[in-house]
């Protein structure tokens, strides 16, 4: 569908390029291994099923400053929007966990991120994996930098989500 929409990209003045998983999904780590050489050396990653309504400026200038191979962007949310997945300190994500967080965990990941290719470099180029394990791998490993945002994320990946943004979005004047 997007292909449909956005083609080559050209009608918004973007250059758009495809990477396909072939016949077996291989998840968002492996696709985004799949993609290396589409995606140069550094790239960001955000979730496509949320509106980020927070700058990307200050995350790359984080990710930058930090030196690391990864940056998770990180939201206080002491389980208020979902499942707070994240420990985060001074600039770090300590321990992140999607599929078994932890009562002290009061951060979420954001759904943005920013990696270095050779992060990924040591994962399957054929097999599923998902995004979750690398960052859970990194921060295991004291590996992956962290930036607070201060406004919350969108999810748009259901109806009742969708309506959340709109509203959000026309009380901004945007929508």
């Amino acid at each position: 569908m997007v292909r449909a929409v956005v083609g080559d990209g050209s009608s918004f003045g973007l250059l758009v390029e495809y990477s396909y998983d072939g016949e077996v999904l291989l998840g968002t780590g492996g696709a985004l291994r799949r993609a290396l050489p589409l995606l140069g050396d550094r790239f960001f990653v955000l979730y496509g099923d949320t509106y980020l309504p927070s700058p990307l400026a200050p995350v790359q200038e984080a990710y930058i400053a930090s030196g690391a191979g990864a940056l998770m962007a990180v939201l206080r949310n002491s389980n208020r929007w979902d499942k707070s997945n994240a420990l985060y300190l001074d600039g770090r994500v300590i321990e992140y966990n999607k599929h078994a967080p932890k009562a002290e965990m009061h951060y979420i990941d954001y759904g943005l991120g920013v990696l270095r290719a050779d992060v990924l470099n040591t994962w399957p180029s054929d097999q599923p994996f998902d995004l979750a394990d690398v960052y859970q791998s990194l921060a295991q490993g004291g590996r992956l930098a962290g930036f607070e945002v201060e406004q919350r994320f969108y999810e748009i990946g259901s109806p009742a989500g969708i309506r959340e943004t709109e509203q959000f979005l026309s009380a901004r004047g945007g929508a």
